[in-house]
């Protein structure tokens, strides 16, 4: 049998995704943010507005598993809104070389 690599702890293969029960996903319906661990958590904050194909109730929903999930990682989450997550924060002093 060969042995697998992997480049991250963390990251997931496509069988491991597969296996993972909906549940265990921000949006279960159409699997999108696994919740597993810290950085999967860290990395659903980030990406929150970025999932294509879903509604508004799914997002409300997946902001409250998101909350739980950052919880029992001890993930830091200052939103309080699902319409705020990932979005850049506002009012950071921007750099010249960003105006």
């Amino acid at each position: 049998m060969a042995a697998r690599t992997r480049r991250e702890p963390n990251e997931l293969d496509a069988a491991e995704r597969n296996a993972m029960p909906a549940r265990e996903y921000a949006f279960p319906r159409v699997r999108k943010e696994p919740l597993n661990d810290a950085s999967h958590v860290r990395n659903a904050i980030a990406r929150f507005d970025q999932v294509r194909d879903v509604s508004d109730e799914e997002r409300r929903e997946a902001f409250g598993r998101i909350q739980r999930a950052a919880d029992r990682f001890g993930v830091e989450m200052t939103a309080s809104r699902w319409q705020d997550l990932g979005k850049p924060a506002t009012g950071k002093p921007r750099s010249k070389s960003q105006s």
